[in-house]
């Protein structure tokens, strides 16, 4: 293993878990601003209000998601297994 092969690996890395990461933080993003638009116009302070939408979001996107974040979960981990069964021989 060299340099170039360990930075590889690593921005690999970062790349699936932004790629995995990213359905749930833009819908969680989404659904804060609209929630702090509707809490400004109507001017209701209450924290709860901004955390049901969140979660609610989140688990939908995990729900019609789930599946190919798996997949991509799946790669990933059968690559790096092969990569270190060809570096372990």
């Amino acid at each position: 293993m060299d340099v170039d092969y360990v930075i590889h690996l690593g921005r690999h890395t970062m790349e699936t878990a932004l790629l995995i990461a990213a359905p749930i933080l833009i819908v969680c993003m989404a659904s804060g601003i609209i929630v702090s638009l509707f809490q400004t116009v109507t001017q209701i302070r209450d924290m709860t209000l901004t955390m049901a939408p969140k979660l609610v979001g989140a688990g939908l996107t995990i729900l019609i998601f789930g599946n190919w974040m798996l997949q991509i979960l799946i790669q990933f981990t059968t690559e790096i297994f092969t990569q270190v069964q060809f570096y372990g021989q």
